[in-house]
């Protein structure tokens, strides 16, 4: 019988696990390789979340419908804030869908890594899933949610385009803004238990510097056309532009702007699994 290894060394058969050495690209690999576990988890925290609810994805319908409600007598009939020729319930919920989807999202993506503790110090699978899949679990609210999107375009007798069917690509782009966020949060909030409070009041600012409730030119237009990058710095900008440029029909979706929120947000993912990358090997010990 051989002796067991001196502390902080390893047996002789012993086997080591850490991250891939290939960086984003074997993250990424490692992620598709498991991506049966990738959708267990995803379907666990939507069964959770409704298993025992009473009105169960009804909440889903009816958080974008309340606050859709009240941004219209808020904003609209007390602020007087003017959609154009377009009905302000119509518009501002087609900026409170992308933003609920993004707000839910990185929310339970911060969280992520903090809940699954105890999975997490017990067995070795790919970190990265963690938060990937509490980013997929949000998409289940979002599709429930499109039944009243397309309840209002029919109400208000829209006639979709052929810009309606690059409204997936804008789907897509605000479920990777979230991730592209969350992956920072859910690394730092598992060093720093701040975090989590920090995150819901990020939230509400982030929300009222997003064209959620007013249009984008009610914005910029308070500050010289030079600044106007400064704001599309914010990637929901151009995920609610989008969706309103795709479903409403609008044209204040200027590319080069678009191009500059896209461009961050890639910066910030890249970031964000750099740094995942770096402190995961310490989750179990910080957990």
């Amino acid at each position: 019988m051989s002796e067991p290894p001196l502390p902080g060394e390893l047996g002789k058969h012993s086997i080591l696990i850490r991250p891939g050495m290939f960086g984003m690209l074997r993250t990424l690999h490692e992620t598709w390789a498991c991506r049966e576990l990738l959708y267990f988890l995803a379907w666990r925290d939507i069964h959770v979340r409704y298993k025992q609810a009473i009105m169960g994805f009804a909440w889903a319908l009816l958080q974008p419908l309340l606050t859709m409600v009240v941004f219209t007598l808020v904003f609209n009939r007390i602020a007087g804030i003017d959609s154009g020729n377009i009905a302000y319930p119509v518009f501002s919920f087609t900026g409170v869908l992308p933003w609920q989807l993004f707000q839910n999202s990185m929310q339970r993506c911060s969280e992520s890594v903090v809940n699954e503790a105890r999975v997490l110090t017990k067995v070795y699978f790919p970190r990265f899933i963690i938060p990937f899949a509490s980013v997929i679990s949000a998409l289940a609210d979002f599709c429930v949610a499109l039944v009243i999107l397309f309840g209002l375009i029919i109400y208000y007798d829209i006639t979709p385009t052929w810009r309606f069917a690059v409204l997936p690509l804008f789907i897509a782009y605000a479920v990777f803004a979230a991730l592209a966020v969350g992956l920072w949060l859910s690394a730092l909030n598992a060093r720093f238990r701040d975090v989590r409070h920090i995150v819901p009041f990020m939230l509400r600012l982030w929300m009222f510097l997003s064209p959620v409730a007013y249009p984008l030119s009610t914005f910029i237009k308070k500050f010289p056309p030079a600044f106007h990058w400064v704001y599309t710095i914010n990637p929901m900008v151009g995920v609610i532009e989008g969706f309103r440029w795709a479903l409403l029909g609008t044209d204040s979706l200027e590319p080069a702007l678009f191009v500059n929120s896209v461009i961050i947000t890639v910066l910030l993912f890249i970031g964000g699994v750099v740094y995942f990358r770096r402190v995961e090997r310490t989750f179990a010990d910080v957990l």
